[in-house]
């Protein structure tokens, strides 16, 4: 059976020749059998998506907003000046220009603009800011590998599961289980997107992918092919909780799987991937108030501790350490180091006298493991543990931090239900079904992520990214900054509901029930400013900056002359780092400067944009990037040799639209 989305099969079908069609297909289908190594795949047409606020122009690819047609028609030209009625190529007739919709094929060529949905500024000026754009994709992954090519620390997505159950979207049609190529069209969807998403890492990035039992073994073959089977760091096993769907067995895990850009260049990166032993932050607060209470009298802090430790419940996490707990003279806590290790030397023997009996302590029969003039340092920095005795053993002290830490396991437990229970806290109603839980994205941020991350998920979806990574850095005080891109669809239950009341994609009633409006933008407004939609509150906020865009496609006619800077504006603020205010209008200087970024509109006005350049720099506060626009490239090297060394220059095209689809030049002196 022919799949009309597969190219081979569209191709096959526009041979005249019967027999040799008839032919050419069964040939294809036998091949199609017969594939046994490696992940091979149908690559499927490319994607396709509805733009309803795309103005309808000539030229432009359109369908019926009505959805009663599949079929695509493209603007041939309009009956007459006021353009409401357009005539379209083929034989599509004439159509009021209120029922068709704008649709742009992947393979087309896009220019994108962020159009600010809503600004929240919560957080200190200098804080980077959060970003949120709500389109498709492929689309916002191609204007990112723009602005952000190996910049990016982690990305992290929970893309569809392809159950056949969860109503994901290819070329505008919901993918259910009785798609015979269902799997096929999910990795040409996910290929298209994690090779761009590779562009996005630096060398020492991580990406963290989530993924059920269907696409599991698939995916992790597509990952191989991708980042390269070199770069596998783990395969993580959640388990959340017992199944009940499940006519075997009750498989309650899902998966995380992890690969580098580079493991060699991970490797020297001071990223801890580990985590430290449960009950640590509880010892560490009850020595600190034992150690103030009791001052140098050691003892008598080390007997509140076992006091303390005594009190917890046998079957409590701090258990786990109740061990010999000591302090160091500065307070610090500690813990007897395993006097089996490192193996002592023989020849280093000496008496070493008991600072209260005054006799040679008791030697281990190979000898001390320090030398002399080590082990007397060691004692005055009160390092080494004397018993009450001399015939006691002498161990030696080292902070409780320092062997705390384990590498982080594979294999983790956390209820699914606890993720969905928050999101009804933050709404005060239910109205995403199967949300991640932000608890959990914490704790892999903080283990893959340093402080000043740049985190990316493109499947944002209710926005749990977002949100994990803001909390975790009221939790340590860090600056990482994500950036979010999710979607305005519809679930496909709720789809059908709305297609019954007669409603389609594009109807303000459609619209307002999409992810991003309903659910994952009021759940960051909340989370940050603290007040639900309705008035109530739901916290005390936090301090956090975010902004959220849709993206649009614009006219590069419109923006040659002039007339969409602003749109475009976003796109340059977001490559100079996000941070401080936009250069959202054309200035009429012909250059404009921020703490973060600074552009360059008009090359006459080079010298006075070197002097304010050179003025930010020597006070201590460079920009992180300048963009000089221009067309040619002596104009660009004159004005690169005028700026201060060391800072990113990149040149634009004075139709800067086209960077997003042609790459640009420049770079750190």
């Amino acid at each position: 059976m022919a799949d009309e989305s597969n190219v081979l099969d569209q191709l096959i079908s526009r041979i005249e020749d019967e027999i040799l069609r008839a032919r050419l297909a069964e040939e294809v289908d036998l091949l199609r059998g017969s594939r046994r190594f490696g992940l091979v795949f149908d690559r499927h047409l490319p994607e396709s998506v509805r733009l309803p606020d795309h103005p309808i122009r000539k030229g432009i690819r359109v369908a019926l907003r009505d959805e009663s047609s599949a079929e695509t028609w493209v603007v041939d030209h309009f009956t007459d000046r006021t353009r409401e009625v357009a005539v379209l190529r083929g034989d599509g007739g004439e159509r009021h220009v209120s029922e068709l919709i704008v649709v742009r094929e992947f393979g087309e060529p896009i220019y994108p603009g962020l159009r600010s949905a809503e600004r929240i500024e919560n957080g200190p000026a200098d804080a980077p800011w959060h970003v949120v754009i709500n389109g498709e994709n492929f689309h916002a992954l191609q204007a990112l590998r723009s602005t952000h090519r190996g910049k990016v620390d982690v990305i992290y997505i929970d893309p569809p599961y392809n159950t056949g159950n969860d109503g994901w979207i290819y070329n505008d049609r919901y993918v259910d289980q009785n798609d015979r190529a269902k799997s096929s069209k999910w990795l040409s969807f996910m290929e298209r997107r994690l090779l761009i998403a590779r562009d996005l890492l630096k060398p020492t990035g991580v990406m963290i992918v989530a993924i059920g039992d269907e696409e599991h073994h698939r995916l992790r073959m597509l990952l191989d092919q991708v980042f390269g089977d070199s770069n596998f760091l783990s395969d993580i096993v959640w388990q959340g909780g017992r199944k009940n769907d499940s006519r075997y067995v009750s498989n309650g895990a899902d998966y995380m799987l992890v690969y580098a850009r580079d493991e060699s260049a991970l490797a020297a990166r001071e990223i801890r991937w580990r985590e430290e032993k449960p009950g640590v932050d509880e010892v560490l607060a009850q020595g600190a108030a034992a150690w103030s209470e009791y001052g140098p009298d050691e003892s008598a802090a080390t007997a509140a501790m076992r006091a303390w430790f005594k009190a917890q419940p046998k079957d409590s996490a701090v258990q786990a350490l109740s061990r010999n707990v000591w302090f160091l003279p500065d307070g610090t806590l500690c813990r007897d180091a395993d006097t089996r290790s490192p193996s002592p030397r023989p020849n280093l023997r000496y008496d070493l006298p008991h600072p209260v009996t005054g006799e040679p302590c008791r030697m281990h029969p190979n000898g001390w493991v320090y030398s002399k003039a080590t082990m007397q340092k060691m004692i005055e920095d009160g390092r080494i543990i004397f018993r009450n005795s001399h015939t006691d053993v002498v161990s030696m002290k080292r902070p409780l931090e320092q062997t705390s830490g384990n590498v982080v396991q594979s294999v983790f437990e956390r209820l699914r239900t606890h993720s969905g229970r928050h999101l009804r806290d933050v709404f005060g109603d239910k109205r995403f079904p199967f949300p991640k839980d932000h608890e959990v994205l914490m704790r892999w941020f903080r283990l893959a992520a340093p402080q000043d991350a740049v985190i990316v998920d493109f499947f944002g979806g209710s926005g749990t990214t977002t949100e994990a990574v803001m909390q975790l850095n009221a939790e340590d005080r860090g600056t990482r900054q994500s950036i979010l891109v999710t979607n305005n669809e519809v679930g496909a239950t709720e789809a059908k509901k709305l297609r019954k009341s007669g409603l389609h994609p594009g109807d303000p009633e459609w619209e307002e029930r999409g992810v991003f409006q309903y659910v994952c933008r009021p759940r960051i407004s909340t989370v940050v400013t603290g007040e639900r939609l309705d008035g109530s509150t739901y916290s005390d906020g936090l301090s956090a900056n975010v902004e959220m865009f849709d993206l649009t496609y614009l006219d590069p006619g419109m923006v040659r002359r002039g007339h969409e800077f602003e749109s475009v504006a976003p796109l340059l603020w977001l490559e100079g780092g996000a941070r401080g205010p936009c250069i959202d209008e054309e200035p009429d200087d012909g250059w404009a400067l921020t703490d973060a970024y600074g552009v360059l509109l008009d090359v006459d006005a080079l010298t006075a944009f070197a002097a304010a350049v050179t003025d930010a720099a020597t006070s201590g506060t460079p920009p992180a990037a300048l963009f000089i626009i221009t067309d040619s490239e002596a104009e660009y090297q004159q004005a690169v040799e005028r700026l201060p060394v060391g800072i990113e220059t990149v040149q634009l095209y004075e139709d800067y639209l086209s960077n997003y689809t042609i790459n640009v030049t420049g770079g750190a002196r």
